[in-house]
């Protein structure tokens, strides 16, 4: 037990998931707070939150990153092919044992978390554990962010309308640019004149992108709690959904590994698309999801295959990431 504890703080799987945990308790005992419209909801505080959130991340993306890392074409374009086309091709060839059974929301949960991008933070902490190519691993996770803006959306547009009934394409691509893309724009340009300040405070933004995701999940559990819409699911159901994350994080992951080892790619990097390619963003998850299912109660189904995708996730990849950085020491 106390090897597992380590090997899990070293993957950064901290008491932060302890507080998802504590919000959805707090959601389904005291919703009222996360309900309230005036004077001021939390709903707006989470929507200005996730603008700062996306203002600091651009802060910290230089051009000339960018740049640099677009050498090491083929192995992007399998992470980014692994990331948006794989993952949700894998969860749609599942969709037709969902239709008209009831289930139909959590698959579009799944669905909604195989067409995110890829985390940035702890794909890297991964690689660097395995010891691959983390400056490969920093431009995939950052350039995944980017794309995931506009193929996210693309993506679950096409099963959004009949699980809520409103889907407003214009609507939703207005919003994201004013709300995600403009303000990593914003902080791109500039990256020259802050984004050092951005990288040394980068633990502190951390915590207050934390604190965001928090409050997104304590919103819209407490819709989803309000409408009580988890009380079909049983203990036994939702085991078998945490089942079926875990098998679609190592479908995915050896899949990746194959692939990588027939197109003959070093070590290093063959460690980089394993981790930056079988990872999901909890945070852009969460995000988006204030956009995509805005105004709808069923966003606590939605996200709850990706908070459990995220919890198994680190579990997983950080014991085979230190398995492998062992195996290299030998």
């Amino acid at each position: 037990m106390k090897k597992l504890l380590e090997v899990l703080k070293k993957a950064g799987f901290d008491g932060f998931l302890l507080m998802i945990a504590a919000m959805i308790l707090m959601a389904y005992f005291l919703p009222k707070p996360g309900m309230v419209k005036e004077p001021v909801s939390l709903e707006e505080i989470a929507n200005a939150g996730v603008s700062l959130i996306f203002l600091f991340y651009g802060m910290r993306l230089s051009v000339e990153k960018l740049k640099a890392g677009l050498s090491n074409w083929k192995m992007h374009i399998i992470v980014q092919l692994t990331t948006f086309l794989f993952f949700p091709l894998i969860v749609l060839a599942f969709r037709p044992l969902f239709v008209n059974n009831g289930y139909e929301l959590l698959w579009l949960g799944v669905f909604f978390l195989a067409a995110l991008p890829s985390t940035v933070s702890s794909s890297v902490v991964m690689v660097s554990i395995a010891k691959g190519n983390i400056p490969a691993a920093i431009f995939n996770a950052s350039i995944s962010s980017l794309i995931g803006v506009v193929v996210t959306p693309l993506w679950v547009g096409l099963f959004i309308a009949s699980a809520t009934g409103d889907f407003d394409v214009t609507q939703i691509v207005i919003k994201l640019i004013l709300q995600v893309l403009l303000p990593v724009i914003i902080g791109i340009s500039l990256n020259s004149r802050f984004g050092a300040i951005a990288e040394k405070y980068k633990k502190q933004l951390k915590y207050f992108d934390q604190a965001v995701i928090l409050t997104i999940i304590y919103t819209s559990f407490c819709k989803s709690f309000s409408e009580h819409l988890f009380e079909g699911f049983t203990a036994l159901e939702l085991a078998g959904l945490a089942t079926g994350m875990m098998a679609l994080f190592f479908a995915v992951f050896f899949c990746v590994g194959l692939f990588s080892r027939l197109l003959g790619f070093s070590d290093e990097d063959r460690i980089t698309v394993l981790f930056c390619g079988s990872k999901k963003s909890l945070v852009h998850g969460t995000v988006m999801s204030k956009v995509l299912f805005q105004h709808s109660t069923i966003t606590g189904i939605v996200l709850l295959p990706l908070m459990l995708y995220h919890a198994l996730q680190l579990i997983a990849a950080s014991i085979i990431a230190q398995s492998m950085a062992r195996r290299k020491e030998v």
